[in-house]
């Protein structure tokens, strides 16, 4: 058997260690870490096939990201306790790791590889997704896998106004910022940023301080690798030959350079198209043994075309459409498209097109979520959909795909600084984007689209916000082309996707990915300055169009109001085994949703209904004031008066307190059912003690009798000791006849009922 070896980094980050342990567990993986903070542990694999494939073009990298829920101590709270098809937060989590480490490995490498994630152990406080990047990275660095550098990533967060590294969980609640950031020592790779309308200057500031971090990390990390690191593999680069090239820009003959400047994006693909179908007719010809590997020869054009697009914008400062690099594609906008939806409007870029619907619910269309750190509810979501039509193709259909889902969570984040309060504003909203066309940041124009809907919708939001793609063609540090509002094919051919959203004064998202190296801090501040101007623009074109939100909701848009109670009369509104709250909605047809906190929400289509939902529910938790006067049911009727029932309590109204005239017999006078007038006239922890006589006309001469002396203070008495022998036997003397004693009669404690 062989002998463990563990062998461990550690390193000072934010002040507190961070812990790299590899040879001890997962040993027959190419490359195996385990890294600790706090008591969160991330373990990363790397592994690899030995050889790639010859019909393969790009790098088929998998990257996974598994929490497990024994890491907290918990199990899932669905019917199935395994951990199954990734959550939403497993899935934003694997394309955080995927983004960095991506234009990372060497140029030509297409062996396949896969990443894994594991959460082992989770203190909730030390969050596990920038632990998750570094441990993939580590496993990469030491594993054969020809990875270029070592990269690692940290959180940033901005709690009075300064800045904190790998913030805790509880320190993220407080903070206006939350960014992740990846890079290496030398450039930044990835930034995925969530803040409350940051200036671009504040941004940039918090990206320099998470790189201050990275580069401490990777530094170790390198060093590390000199020590355990495995050697690289070499021989399995597949890079086209050079001859190859240059056959290819001979068969071409000048013509695509012509083609990158059709500015319509189906002509200029269709005729890229052909020319690609004439090259690969002449490097394949039939019958004949081909020089060339056909996956070389897709690459090998792939990079001629983005030569030709490339050299157009640094030289000719013209992009595939005609427009410089600081302008912004025609943009239209249609409101009100679907006349049964509460909001919707259709926002046309260029040739990219989101329909966006924004749909107001109550409670119950809350999204449900579960994680390591909590279960819960979200009252705000956005749902994106990317369809195959929209790139004019054929393709599946089915659950949301990985780049759905973090597009969809991009435009959602941008927009979530906007909503108002729950009591300002007590609906569920729910905004979908179904994208229509797409040629360029569709993420951006769910952004525009979604918030128009709910604008639409009359969600009183708290300032509109727009979103705009950035571009980059980087030749070197010194030139380069920032473009603003990309299309699809600077995209794919460019070197940076960098995503901004937020209005004239501040951003509240940004997510920038880099197909390079890495970028420096000072073309981050180009892209930032570059893209504030084109978001005002963007915002502006949506203000022409809606001012400001409706002031009135759809008529289609159930009605929604709020009623406060405690958190202690939650039980009661429910009831047992829910059967107040079956009640209520069964005969209002009200929806009802309650809060931990006691925040009730009552949704209905009806006024009538709505207006006897709250009445229910007052009556449940209203509590009676000593010295108030309301109207009661009478729920029993005994000699020493009778109980009536305010709200879901019960009083007793005394015999002595019915009238001004003397009762004999209360039954004479009050019945089961009546409603009476009563007002309060004490409250104790015993029960409420209940009054007729101030609503009567007090009768000519009555004289309030005097009170009653306090027990101990009536002085005639005798106060002789007892004697118990005074006492006739129970069922004998002279006055007790055959009766058995009875114990003193008692005013019974108000009971609690629920109804009436």
């Amino acid at each position: 058997m062989t002998e463990l070896k563990r062998e461990t980094l550690t390193i000072t980050v934010a002040g507190r260690e961070m812990t790299f342990e590899t040879g001890k567990i997962a040993r027959q993986a190419g490359g195996s870490v385990l890294v600790t903070y706090g008591e969160t542990v991330v373990m990363g694999t790397a592994c690899a096939a030995s050889t790639g494939s010859d019909e393969i073009d790009f790098l088929p990298l998998r990257v996974d990201y598994v929490e497990k829920f024994s890491a907290a101590g918990k199990t899932l709270g669905g019917f199935i306790k395994r951990e199954g098809r990734p959550k939403e937060r497993e899935i934003l989590t694997c394309r955080l790791i995927d983004r960095p480490l991506r234009p990372m490995f060497e140029e030509g490498y297409y062996n396949e590889t896969q990443v894994l994630a594991y959460v082992l152990s989770y203190d909730g406080q030390h969050s596990p997704e920038p632990l998750g990047i570094c441990a993939a990275s580590a496993a990469l660095t030491l594993s054969e896998i020809p990875l270029k550098k070592a990269v690692a990533a940290v959180r940033v967060g901005m709690i009075d106004d300064n800045f904190v590294i790998n913030p805790t969980v509880s320190e993220q609640k407080e903070s206006v910022l939350d960014l992740i950031i990846a890079g290496t020592e030398d450039a930044i790779l990835m930034i995925e940023g969530y803040a409350d309308f940051l200036s671009e200057e504040q941004v940039l500031q918090a990206v320099e301080e998470g790189h201050s971090a990275i580069k401490i990390i990777c530094q170790k990390l390198t060093d590390w690798q000199k020590v355990l690191g495995k050697p690289k593999m070499t021989d399995c680069f597949r890079v086209p030959p050079k001859e190859l090239h240059e056959e290819i820009e001979r068969i071409c003959a000048g013509r695509m350079e012509q083609l990158v400047r059709i500015k319509d994006k189906n002509e200029r693909n269709n005729g890229i198209d052909a020319v690609k179908k004439e090259v690969m007719e002449a490097l394949f010809p039939e019958g004949a043994e081909p020089k060339y590997n056909l996956s070389d020869s897709k690459i090998a054009f792939k990079k001629f075309t983005a030569k030709c697009m490339r050299a157009m914008i640094l030289k000719d400062k013209v992009r595939p459409d005609g427009r410089n690099s600081e302008e912004i594609r025609p943009i239209d906008i249609e409101l009100d498209l679907l006349p049964r939806t509460h909001g919707s409007t259709l926002f046309t870029r260029g040739e990219t097109q989101a329909i966006a619907v924004c749909t107001l619910g109550g409670g119950q269309m809350a999204q449900r979520f579960e994680h390591l750190e909590e279960e819960g509810e979200q009252y705000f979501y956005l749902q994106y959909s990317f369809p195959p039509f929209s790139v004019g193709e054929v393709g599946r259909m089915g659950p949301p795909g990985r780049r759905e889902i973090g597009h969809g969570k991009l435009a959602e984040r941008s927009l979530n600084p906007l909503i108002p309060s729950r009591e300002d504003f007590p609906y569920t909203i729910r905004v979908e984007s179904n994208i229509t066309e797409s040629n360029g940041s569709s993420s951006m124009a769910s952004v525009c689209g979604g918030c128009l809907a709910m604008m639409r919708a009359g969600v009183p939001i708290k300032r509109p916000v727009a979103g705009i793609a950035m571009g980059l063609i980087l030749d070197d540090q010194e030139h380069y082309a920032v473009l603003s509002d990309i299309l699809g094919m600077e995209d794919a051919l460019g070197d940076m996707d960098f995503k901004i959203s937020g209005d004239h004064d501040g951003i509240t998202a940004f997510q920038l990915d880099i197909k390079i190296e890495g970028i420096t801090p000072k073309i981050m501040q180009v892209a930032l300055n570059q893209a504030k101007q084109g978001r005002t623009h963007i915002l502006n074109k949506m203000l022409d169009a809606c001012p400001k939100s409706s002031e009135t909701l759809s008529a289609h848009a159930p009605r929604i109001d709020m009623v406060r109670i405690k958190p202690s009369q939650i039980g009661t509104i429910i009831g047992p085994g829910g059967k107040m709250i079956r009640e209520i909605q069964e005969t209002t047809g009200a929806e009802l949703n309650i809060d931990d906190d006691g925040l009730v929400s009552i949704t209905c289509t009806t006024a009538e209904g709505m207006d006897k939902a709250k009445e229910m529910v007052h009556n449940l938790t209203a509590e009676v004031e000593i010295g108030q006067v309301y109207t009661g049911k009478v729920t029993s009727v005994v000699d020493f008066g009778a109980f009536v029932q305010i709200f879901s309590q019960e009083g007793l109204l005394h015999v002595s307190e019915i009238s001004y005239e003397r009762i004999d017999k209360v039954a004479d006078h009050i019945k089961i059912g009546d409603m009476l007038e009563v007002k309060v006239i004490d409250k104790t922890d015993r029960g409420v003690r209940l009054s007729r006589k101030p609503l009567l006309e007090k009768p000519e001469g009555y004289v309030e009798p005097a009170p009653r002396p306090p027990r101990g203070d009536r002085g005639d008495r005798d106060r002789r000791p007892r004697d118990n022998n005074r006492r006739p036997p129970r069922g004998g003397g002279d006055n007790r006849g055959d009766k058995p004693m009875k114990s003193p009669q008692l005013i019974p404690p108000p009971k609690t009922t629920v109804g009436g």
